[in-house]
């Protein structure tokens, strides 16, 4: 699935390496202070490294991505190389996350920042693999930049040559878009529906809702499941509990077809700082192109500091209905909508692109 070449976060631009990056490939891959815990990765030799970054060039060339080079975006200046590249781990055909950061940027949060990047890229853009890290031990810093990224543990891998031990294998989320629901699945979304309502989340019922009206609820977007009018999108762990939902529901105008809205947008509030939200927005945004959708809509509770949210995955505000959703008395909220567009081309208020 073709897709943005570069990817910009708050404070960085993750882009495709070119011929003028050897040096800083070269500089990076051949610092053993950078592999600690995998001292047979170095290059042995300049040369060895040259090959290594003009295989990477090959790579992009034969699959839109690799690993690239990391920029801080208010300079320009390359400060590492990283991204996600397709190999196998353990046996199995995953996407790899991986990086190198210049030891002078440590401690910025800049690791954190890309890994976050470039896994929500990949669930919206990349092939439709595992995304997994791993790493020498959960304390390590590459281990928490995956963790925050949305990645948990699932085990551990043999590496290096005989005796160097193992690492651990982090995974990133399963995604999924379908329109049924087993049992199981549909208690393990009713789960986190009551978790995200009890929490104050904006998902339709206020704290305290019983679970019995958040089924009956759930059966009216079943029912637009069975009619084709709409599409559910899954974030799961690799345990299988369901950690994010959004209801994609298309409008019964054909004039509208190309559009569809979101309802009950929700993850998991224990997993804050895990990155699901852009993720399960990743998820939503590839289902909807998948079935040929250009302009997405959605409405946002105002007071929740959701609009900043969305703002970074590419909404705009459209339209807002003041104080028209009274949380309880005396607290009337906003209902804003907003929207983008999936086709690349800009979404703007007035209507006009």
């Amino acid at each position: 699935m073709p897709g943005p070449r570069e990817i910009v976060t708050s404070r960085l631009t993750l882009r495709p390496p070119s011929s003028g990056d050897r040096s800083l490939w070269v500089r990076l891959h051949r610092d053993p202070a950078l592999s600690p815990h995998a001292p047979w990765a170095v290059p042995a030799t300049d040369e060895q490294a040259w090959g290594e970054f003009d295989d990477c060039l090959r790579r992009w060339t034969d699959t839109g991505f690799d690993y690239g080079v990391v920029e801080e975006s208010s300079s320009r200046a390359g400060i590492g190389m990283g991204g996600l590249r397709r190999r196998d781990v353990g046996g199995e055909d995953v996407l790899d996350l991986s990086y190198r950061l210049a030891l002078d940027t440590r401690g910025r949060g800049l690791g954190r920042e890309a890994a976050r990047g470039w896994v929500a890229h990949a669930i919206e853009w990349f092939p439709d693999l595992p995304v997994v890290a791993r790493a020498r031990g959960l304390d390590e810093p590459s281990a928490r930049a995956a963790l925050a990224a949305g990645l948990e543990p699932v085990g551990e891998v043999e590496e290096g040559p005989s005796g160097s031990g193992s690492s651990t294998v982090l995974r990133a989320p399963r995604t999924s878009a379908r329109d049924w629901l087993d049992e199981e699945t549909r208690e393990s979304l009713l789960d986190l529906w009551c978790a995200v309502n009890d929490d104050g989340g904006a998902v339709g019922f206020l704290p305290g809702a019983p679970r019995s009206d958040v089924a009956q609820a759930l059966a009216v977007h079943e029912e637009g499941m069975a009619d084709g009018t709409t599409t559910l999108v899954l974030l799961r762990r690799p345990d299988g509990r369901v950690v994010g939902a959004g209801f994609w529901v298309a409008d019964r105008n054909p004039m509208l077809g190309h559009t569809r809205t979101a309802y009950r947008v929700m993850t998991d509030p224990g997993l804050r700082g895990r990155n699901l939200g852009r993720l399960l927005m990743g998820a939503m945004h590839r289902a909807a192109r998948e079935q040929g959708v250009e302009v997405v809509v959605l409405d946002v509770r105002s007071g929740l500091g959701t609009t900043r949210f969305y703002e970074t995955c590419g909404y705009v505000e459209v339209g807002r209905l003041p104080g028209v959703i009274r949380v309880a008395p005396g607290d009337d909220r906003d209902s804003v909508v907003m929207a983008r567009r999936l086709d690349g081309r800009p979404m703007v208020a007035d209507g006009r692109a």
